[in-house]
């Protein structure tokens, strides 16, 4: 039986060899030129999205630039919040673009909760190309202070 210690392997069979590296520049090449996987709207992280929370709410903000309040569809179930809608873009005619980062077209972002969530209870506000939603939690989710009592 051989044994083949790490030290011994051949640079290529590495995690970080030049083989794997000469991949990833060729991946990153090819996606530059046709044009996929480099736009965040094209790898589903559109919209890009905070979570933060406090002991009483979560709190969720989302860019959403160049999108209507009215295109913009909210959902929370569960320990999920799903944000749906649909940047539209004018059409250019007769023009030739030389770049191309901004897409139009629909989305759907999807963002699991550390926390149930009371659904009657959310808010949310849009304004400037910002979404700010406020995620109160349940009240069993809610920390309780605990008063010790001496005898």
């Amino acid at each position: 039986m051989a044994v083949i210690r790490w030290y011994e392997q051949p640079e290529l069979t590495r995690s970080g060899g030049e083989l794997e590296r000469m991949k990833r520049e060729m991946n990153r090449l090819f996606s530059d030129f046709f044009g996929k996987g480099t736009s965040s709207f094209r790898t589903g992280v559109f919209p890009p999205v905070n979570l933060g929370e406090d002991s009483e709410n979560l709190y969720l903000r989302s860019e959403l630039p160049g999108i209507q309040p009215e295109d913009i569809e909210i959902s929370v179930e569960g320990d999920t919040i799903t944000l749906k809608g649909e940047r539209k873009l004018q059409a250019a005619e007769n023009v030739s673009f030389h770049r191309r980062e901004r897409e139009g077209g629909r989305f759907r972002r999807i963002v699991t909760l550390s926390t149930k969530i009371d659904t009657d209870a959310v808010k949310a506000v849009f304004k400037n190309g910002v979404l700010k939603i406020v995620l109160p939690k349940v009240a069993e989710a809610r920390p309780k202070q605990i008063k010790v009592a001496t005898e």
